[in-house]
């Protein structure tokens, strides 16, 4: 039997990098690290929400009226113009008016959750070299920066909709007090994707064309702006292997419908996502020692 003090340069490399990756798998790693930076993340998180509208007019109000805009004229477009009606098992329910805007923004901005900091993260490392060559700097914080900017995007949202569904059911539903709940796999999903994609945009350059056209077929892919029921039987295991569409689900049931979550569905997406963003987590730890010497 080989001596480990024999073993060749190589092998001794290899091992020491599989050794290092599955450290970073380690929870107690993780939320230590998080812990010891949550002042520099809120900070950050602070200074990316006001650098997206620094300089124009009405500053942050922009946070409150994009998204209102956007609410009005999904309501125009698909309830005043096309009368469009939520399918489901098939079947065009009659709803109140409004009530496919509201289904529509729902969805949307759940989505925009994931593809925003998804879209942003190939570059994410790239455009802060002086982090990774002239500063002892957390660099694994950068995606929580980028998505805890979408959550809180995602936050003037849902006040919109609470606002909206007084408007369309006069009442805002119990099931609201569920949504804590739906953020969960939604944003672990989001944070092993982007921990990933910003390792790996260093090394592969490429990676960012790509991943805008793959973030456009999911959206497609994912029940947005048409019901799961819908979906031909035939085809419906892509819903299935779309975590998305279940966290979608979820903000639907606890912000419209009015009903608990699919709680055996949810668990498994959630173990799902609690699996991608600790392997998400373990990539950028182990491969973010090369990050100065690629760029």
């Amino acid at each position: 039997m080989t001596s480990p003090l024999k073993t060749p340069n190589g092998e001794l490399s290899a091992i020491s990098r599989r050794i290092s990756f599955f450290s970073w798998l380690n929870p107690v790693t993780f939320f230590h690290n998080i812990f010891r930076n949550r002042e520099l993340i809120w900070n950050m998180i602070k200074r990316e929400i006001k650098s997206t509208y620094q300089g124009s007019f009405l500053g942050g109000l922009w946070t409150l009226i994009l998204p209102l805009m956007m609410l009005i004229i999904y309501t125009f477009v698909f309830s005043v113009v096309f009368q469009a009606k939520w399918s489901s098992l098939g079947v065009t329910q009659q709803t109140p008016r409004g009530e496919y805007a509201l289904i529509l923004f729902v969805g949307l901005t759940a989505y925009n959750v994931f593809s925003v900091p998804v879209n942003r993260a190939p570059g994410m490392i790239l455009a802060v070299p002086n982090y990774v060559k002239k500063v002892i700097f957390p660099l694994e914080i950068l995606p929580i920066v980028t998505v805890g900017a979408a959550i809180f995007t995602s936050f003037i949202n849902i006040a919109l909709i609470l606002v909206g569904s007084l408007i369309v059911y006069h009442t805002i539903p119990i099931s609201f007090f569920f949504l804590p709940l739906a953020y969960i796999p939604l944003i672990l999903l989001t944070l092993g994707f982007t921990w990933f994609l910003s390792a790996l945009g260093v090394y592969i350059r490429d990676i960012g064309q790509a991943i805008g056209i793959i973030v456009q077929i999911l959206f497609f892919m994912t029940p947005i702006f048409y019901s799961a029921d819908s979906v031909p039987k035939s085809l419906h295991f892509i819903i299935l292997i779309n975590p998305l569409s279940t966290i979608i689900d979820s903000f639907r049931r606890s912000l419209i419908w009015n009903q608990p979550m699919d709680w055996l569905t949810w668990g498994i997406v959630t173990l799902v996502s609690l699996i991608i963003a600790a392997f998400g987590y373990a990539w950028f730890s182990a491969t973010k020692k090369g990050f100065a010497d690629v760029m």
